[in-house]
């Protein structure tokens, strides 16, 4: 071997011996975690913050909310509210004011494992899911397909294990279920036994709440043990917009209420449908019904555990159509995020509702765009994140694993640039220029390696040759094999097997025991 070759030579080990040093180094921890401090991006200008609440505070004095139920409208009336020359239950700015000043603005969302447990408040942002989606992208055949209770439990046990999915919210309905009782109850159990993260499910009436704790009662060992940590929030829609209250949303939530379930009270109006096309106009409105939903709470239970969910929605006004993606949709509920955080309150908005039907570019663009928006503009809680296709007419498996990915992404762009005399890097810049003449293997860049960037599983960082090597998958075939793998080995036991056959015993459980 010649001299140039033998250098040649070293060189090559050299390098693989970095190589091989900065793979170990590997992080094994998330760098970037759910919870970072988002308010970075503000859509809004503060003095256009301060003109939407005052014209959402006009709407509800001089137009006001109708279709109120009696025991509502009785007691708007003894805390000083009015109705209004137009017939309407109507609220003062102070009375609004008083509410905003008295209603909760933080508390700690449970899991049944405490490790799960989060705050929710401030501008710390988390993710999870959402939606009622009514079928499911089939992994096998790549078609849609009705969506099924075994879906249900299998997307549950599915998100327990992706670390930027912060708590799951059923995100499609088990349509092979006809009676809603049997749905509600079923609901509930795939939740409890496929996850100890913190969750969230829609109560069809007010009714079956009741049931339905006694369920998590008796999962939890005992009665009364849910409210003492209640691990299940309830998605509520008690507005119906333009401006109504529900009444059967309005009885879940004071079902609800009695047993200290979390309230998550949405707003999911339409531009140019139900609420006006202009971003300002809708968000006016939006704003206003949200307000009525945090007025209704706090009527009947003051400082009561509920999160602001303003959730613009926009459809393509050349068709009618719900668009989940784009930009209109983005910033709508980027300043969604913005104003619940302006009023101090626990906030709520969409994100990443794709209107692609398959895990391609366009479903990607969609969803990093609107995650990344509401991340950076401080949603406490950013839901329909993970999994959500189809314009929230479809939930994917593949989904749920890209998403997780896209997520860690967005948590280390909220995460931002830490600026310390160490992150300078004087002296690493200065051993680097006086010494080998660059920064490869260095103690610096290793801390930052784990310190510092996101690591996706999925996303190929290979050159051409190597992928074209590895068989030139593309990631929806990389996507279907983490599920798989996932589903086949992720098989948890979250329910004592005494509370279990107690739960079967009183409740019509139609999930087998062999599929958990």
């Amino acid at each position: 071997m010649t001299s140039e070759e033998r250098r040649h030579s070293r060189r090559g080990r050299a390098r693989a011996d970095r190589i091989a040093a900065r793979t170990a180094a590997r992080p094994q921890v998330n760098p970037s975690p759910p919870g970072q401090l988002g308010g970075h991006y503000r859509p809004l200008r503060d003095a256009q913050v301060k003109e939407i609440f005052a014209t959402a505070v006009r709407i509800l004095d001089q137009i006001g909310m109708a279709e109120v139920p009696p025991v509502v409208e009785a007691r708007a009336l003894e805390k000083g509210a009015r109705i209004n020359e137009l017939g309407r239950l109507s609220f003062s700015q102070s009375f609004v004011e008083d509410m905003i000043d008295g209603a909760c603005k933080r508390f700690v969302f449970h899991g049944r494992d405490p490790a799960h447990d989060f705050e929710i408040g401030g501008e710390r942002v988390f993710f999870g899911t959402g939606g009622a989606a009514v079928q499911t992208l089939d992994l096998d055949s790549g078609l849609y397909r009705p969506a099924t209770l075994a879906d249900l439990y299998d997307f549950t046990r599915l998100a327990d294990v992706l670390p930027n999915v912060s708590w799951f919210t059923r995100c499609c309905v088990a349509t092979d279920l006809e009676d809603i009782l049997d749905l509600d109850v079923n609901t509930a159990y795939a939740l409890l036994a496929g996850t100890k993260k913190p969750v969230g499910m829609s109560f069809t009436l007010g009714p079956h709440v009741d049931p339905i704790i006694a369920m998590f009662d008796t999962a939890l060992g005992g009665e009364g043990r849910f409210a003492k940590r209640p691990f299940c929030k309830a998605h509520i829609s008690p507005v119906i917009s333009p401006l109504r209250y529900g009444e059967d949303a309005v009885d879940v939530t004071l079902a609800c209420i009695k047993h200290n379930v979390p309230i998550n009270a949405i707003i999911a109006a339409q531009s140019g449908a139900t609420a006006p096309a202009t971003l300002a106009g809708m968000l006016a409105q939006t704003t206003a019904e949200t307000l009525a939903a945090l007025i209704l709470v706090n009527l009947f239970a003051p400082g009561y555990q509920m999160i602001f969910s303003n959730w613009p929605l926009v459809i393509d006004l050349r068709t009618g159509a719900f668009c989940g993606g784009g930009g209109e949709i983005s910033v709508l509920n980027a300043a969604a995020a913005q104003i619940g955080n302006w009023l101090g309150l626990p906030s709520g908005v969409a994100s990443s509702m794709a209107d692609a039907k398959a895990p391609d570019a366009q479903m990607g663009s969609e969803k990093a765009l609107a995650a990344l928006a509401a991340g950076l503009a401080g949603g406490n809680m950013i839901y329909e994140s993970s999994g959500m296709m189809a314009s929230l007419l479809g939930a994917s498996f593949e989904a749920f694993v890209l998403d997780n990915d896209m997520l860690g992404h967005v948590h280390r762009a909220i995460r931002g640039v830490e600026v310390t005399e160490e992150t300078l890097g004087f002296e690493a810049i200065k051993a680097a220029v006086l010494g080998e003449g660059h920064f490869l293997g260095s103690e610096q860049t290793m801390g930052a390696m784990e310190r510092d960037y996101f690591y996706p599983e999925l996303a190929d960082r290979d050159d051409p040759a190597t992928w074209e090597e590895k068989g030139a998958e593309d990631i929806w075939v990389k996507a279907k094999r983490r599920v798989r793998d996932i589903l086949e080995n992720h098989h948890p036991r979250y329910l004592d097997p005494s509370a279990d056959q107690a739960i079967r015993d009183r409740f019509n459980i139609l999930l087998p025991v062999d599929r958990l």
